[in-house]
């Protein structure tokens, strides 16, 4: 669709484009956020990407990865459960949580699944990340078509070193069901990455966000996320996340120092309350500090099941079924610092109040520069929704949570919180209940033209010297607010809506990227490649048949 200015005026000095990505919610599997995905582009320059003079290009297009195409080509061979597609081929690859623009190139990513390449211009599939082989990937389901591949939804890429960081997840048994998490390093010029296990750890959650500084690798189990064998296997849930994350910090040098395989031991923190998202200040010499956004008793893997009723004991409509379970308090958005040597956590500031619920997403300036010295973190809370709290989720949770609190539906705000001290310094309410906002991105002002560099910031870096772009979720249209960075307060300077007031369905991440339509000349890993005789011996011959013909389509 094309989006129309309908109030405001639309700035001069901004450029590039926003991306976001999200689940198809096609129905098909119970749990909407283990959907196939797709990627949306909203250009911020009128009138480019096929939209006519005056008006700005929204473009969605399915990430048409060898899963979605061989599901797209034997359906009826992929059955769904809680946690995704499952099929002889082995897992589906859904790749819908978050875009990653890096310099000329363009990536998703989601945490079971590798990073996939798509054309910056077209959207289209170019390659998944790493090989198998590299990766070590198959021993849950063995060594399929697709891989069993665990990892993150936020890799993060170095500047200085020109690779990517990120995770991988494998499932162990003993003494109990849990996950031994592993450093993954990309150099972007190869097709293999290098793999280091974090010696004697096992946890119960997933590592959804990989941060850095110059020196460190920071992971964590986010906390917000458990796996229910029970309930994959058809009974109730019982798995309640934690009030303690346990975090690992690990020295790069130290990782690229050694072959890959080998175990190495990470210094270990608890942080509390548990996570979605964190990010650390990239300079280091005054120690790790980290913005730390709490998940206060956001249970994740609770979704929406048809006979569910919510917390005041009304059903719950069908347009939330197969979405997320949202927040059951307010949550708490904290700057931490971590010292390895001395083994402290220092607790530098915390913001939480009443209205804080449901922390959902945040936006900042992501150049080096930028994360190098930065100023302000622009921040979603979406309200209280006692609408989508389930029941269900209130009993598990019952000597946990404040009922009291959960009676009746509150205003989201846009909030900037100054860097350090985390002090709001600005805030928009959103009152009107029935409208959710999502992920903001913040687009620096004038940016360099070369979009092959990786520190493309504005020209104050930091988070204060341009604009969050906020998208609004409405039933009486769906629209783009566009905000002062440095004055989110005084409320939104151009507003974007579809010319004949359409809708969209749930998103996930956003982030910005300089325009760029070509893509990168580079060597890839292919499809093909990878279908050992091994790895097709399961097959029958109709499954064999459809994988041969989606890997000639793709090398055509």
């Amino acid at each position: 669709m094309d989006l129309e200015l309908i109030a405001g005026a639309w700035p001069e000095d901004i450029s590039g484009e926003v991306l976001f990505s999200a689940p198809m919610i096609s129905g098909g599997v119970p749990y909407g956020i283990f959907d196939f995905g797709c990627l949306i582009r909203l250009s911020l320059t009128a009138g480019t990407h096929g939209a006519p003079p005056g008006q700005f290009a929204w473009r969605a297009r399915a990430i048409d990865t060898p899963s979605k195409r061989i599901h797209d080509a034997m359906p009826r061979a992929f059955g769904a459960n809680s946690v995704g597609y499952q099929s002889p081929f082995g897992p589906a690859n859904a790749s819908n949580t978050a875009p990653l623009p890096w310099g000329d190139r363009l990536f998703t990513t989601w945490d079971a699944g590798r990073p996939v390449e798509v054309h910056p211009g077209t959207l289209e599939f170019v390659a998944e990340v790493g090989s198998i082989d590299s990766w070590g990937a198959g021993g849950l389901f063995g060594d399929t078509v697709l891989p069993t591949l665990l990892s993150s939804a936020h890799p993060v890429a170095d500047p200085e070193r020109d690779g990517l960081w990120t995770t991988k997840l494998e499932p162990v048994m003993t003494p109990s069901f849990g996950m031994a998490p592993s450093v993954v390093w990309w150099d972007r010029t190869t097709t293999e990455v290098k793999v280091w296990p974090l010696e004697g750890i096992v946890f119960q959650g997933s590592t959804h966000t990989v941060s850095q500084t110059r020196d460190w690798v920071i992971l964590c189990d986010s906390g917000n996320f458990r796996a229910d064998v029970g309930e994959m296997l058809g009974g109730e849930r019982t798995a309640t996340v934690d009030d303690v994350a346990p975090v690992w910090l690990v020295r790069k040098d130290e990782l690229l120092a050694r072959p890959s395989g080998t175990p190495i031991a990470p210094v270990c923190f608890e942080v509390s309350p548990p996570n979605g998202h964190f990010y650390a200040r990239y300079d280091d010499r005054d120690g790790i500090s980290v913005v730390w956004e709490g998940m206060d008793l956001m249970d994740l893997a609770l979704y929406v099941r048809p006979d569910d009723t919510d917390v005041l004991g009304r059903p719950v409509p069908p347009s939330s079924v197969g979405l997320y379970n949202m927040s059951m308090s307010p949550e708490t958005i904290m700057e931490v610092v971590f010292e390895p040597d001395t083994g402290k956590v220092i607790d530098r500031s915390r913001f939480r109040e009443d209205w804080t619920f449901n922390l959902q997403l945040s936006a900042m300036d992501w150049s080096t520069e930028g994360m190098e010295a930065p100023t302000l973190h622009h921040v979603n809370f979406q309200g209280c929704r006692p609408g989508r709290v389930l029941e269900r989720a209130a009993r598990l949770y019952a000597d946990r949570i404040d009922r009291s609190r959960l009676t009746e539906e509150t205003p989201g705000y846009l909030v900037s919180f100054r860097r350090g001290s985390l002090e709001p310094v600005a805030r928009w309410e959103y009152a009107d209940t029935s409208e959710l906002i999502t992920s903001p991105t913040f687009a620096p002002r004038h940016v360099g033209s070369d979009p092959s560099a990786s520190r493309y910031a504005g020209g104050e870096p930091g988070g204060h010297d341009g604009y969050v772009v906020q998208p609004v979720l409405s039933d009486g249209g769906f629209r783009v607010e566009l905000f002062d960075a440095a004055r989110v307060g005084d409320g939104p300077i151009a507003v974007l809506r579809g010319s004949r007031r359409e809708t969209v369905p749930l998103m996930l991440h956003s982030a910005w990227m300089p325009t760029c339509d070509e893509l990168a000349d580079v060597e890839r890993l292919r499809f093909s490649d990878e279908l050992s005789e091994a790895r097709l011996a399961s097959l029958d011959d109709e499954q064999r048949a459809v994988v041969l013909q989606v890997a000639a389509d793709l090398d055509g």
